[in-house]
């Protein structure tokens, strides 16, 4: 064997191959653990990014909606507004203005038939009077001389009205108190009444707070009056309005029997029964009554001494609650809108909104609650 075939088979030379082969196979597993540490970076930022456009997807699909279930919502508004604007048309063919139950605008919106839409969903609404319930504002005025015993008449019919209600016991006095501490909330001076309570009264309480001293702008406030609990609250929201005119009439023939069991003789603050309420509303929906006369000669009332509460009393309204809900894509919107009829103008005076969500989280009748 000659010397340069023994120099190949050297162990030396064997070893230095050896580390070659060695050295670029780890070099190749280090390159895969790399690629495999990029990848899964790779994956991990797709899906941060997939779960971030699926986000900012539904956001814009939600707000789409949305403008899209209020534009059909304020289509109702206007609506309204047509009907109301031709009933007062048809008003004016009369020799007295009238506003009943029997006119094309009293749509109750829970008994309503939905409107279908084109997008597949639906569109559904009412107008009620909000002229038929007690007006809080009224609360505002003191007795004068002349009126028999120390309330107004407005008072008067309040406290019957409280005494009416069911689920809640309340005695002649605690509704005088309530009354007066209303009367308190909206009167401008900070001088308590015999029976009712300004600031003193509110700093105590914790928060600490103190009265508006203005009218109410929502039935909602009544929940900060003293003595008003919730469970009062709860019970005298279907009948009460806040109204910027102290003076608005209630109007008889659209008023439901529980207010019209507020009006009684002069001389008492007891209501008038359940039964001689739904008697008034029956007589009112079988005969109708021709005027404000007409229906103080029913039996119920005649004899009566109702010189106070008279004045206070009428055939037209000219404030309105729309009641209207839309549905789109799974998910509803309600919109409640005070409507002011002046002549032939309506205006929308407030608006309120329940928020956009899943149809089965809103199921149910409408909220009877002016805004």
């Amino acid at each position: 064997m000659n010397s340069r075939a023994c120099m190949n088979c050297h162990p030396f030379r064997h070893s230095r191959g050896n580390r070659g082969l060695h050295a670029r196979r780890s070099q190749g597993g280090a390159a895969l653990v790399v690629a495999l540490l990029i990848f899964a970076l790779c994956t991990a930022l797709i899906v941060a990014m997939k779960g971030e456009f699926e986000l900012y997807y539904q956001r814009g699909a939600n707000v789409i909606i949305s403008e899209q279930v209020y534009a059909y919502l304020r289509g109702a508004e206007a609506l309204a507004s047509l009907a109301l604007v031709q009933d007062y048309d048809s008003d004016q063919e009369r020799e007295v203005p009238r506003d009943d139950l029997t006119e094309v605008w009293a749509q109750d919106p829970d008994t309503v038939v939905p409107y279908d839409l084109d997008e597949g969903g639906w569109l559904r609404g009412g107008l009620s009077d909000l002229q038929g319930r007690f007006n809080l504002n009224a609360l505002v005025d003191k007795a004068a001389a002349g009126e028999s015993g120390r309330h107004t008449p407005a008072q008067k019919q309040f406290i019957r009205l409280l005494l009416a209600l069911e689920g809640v016991e309340l005695s002649e006095p605690d509704a005088i108190l309530v009354t007066e501490s209303i009367g308190d909330w909206l009167d401008p001076d900070s001088e308590p009444r015999l029976n009712g309570a300004e600031d003193d009264y509110y700093l105590s309480q914790t928060p600490a707070y103190r009265a508006a001293n203005g009218p109410m702008v929502s039935v909602t406030e009544l929940r900060a009056v003293a003595y008003v609990t919730p469970q009062l609250y709860d019970a005298l929201r279907p009948w009460i309005a806040a109204l910027p005119d102290p003076a608005s009439p209630l109007n008889i023939l659209t008023a439901p029997p529980m207010v019209l069991r507020t009006i009684n003789a002069d001389n008492t603050l007891q209501p008038l029964s359940e039964a001689d309420g739904l008697a008034l509303a029956e007589a009112r929906a079988n005969e109708g009554f021709a005027d404000v006369a007409e229906f103080l000669q029913h039996p119920v009332l005649a004899g009566k001494n109702l010189g106070e509460i008279t004045p206070r009393l009428g055939l037209a309204s000219s404030w309105f609650l729309l009641s209207a809900e839309a549905k789109v894509a799974d998910r509803k919107l309600r919109l409640y809108s005070v409507l002011e009829r002046r002549g032939r103008e309506v205006l929308a005076v407030v608006r309120t909104s329940e928020g956009l969500c899943p149809t089965e989280q809103i199921e149910g009748k409408f909220c009877k609650t002016a805004p």
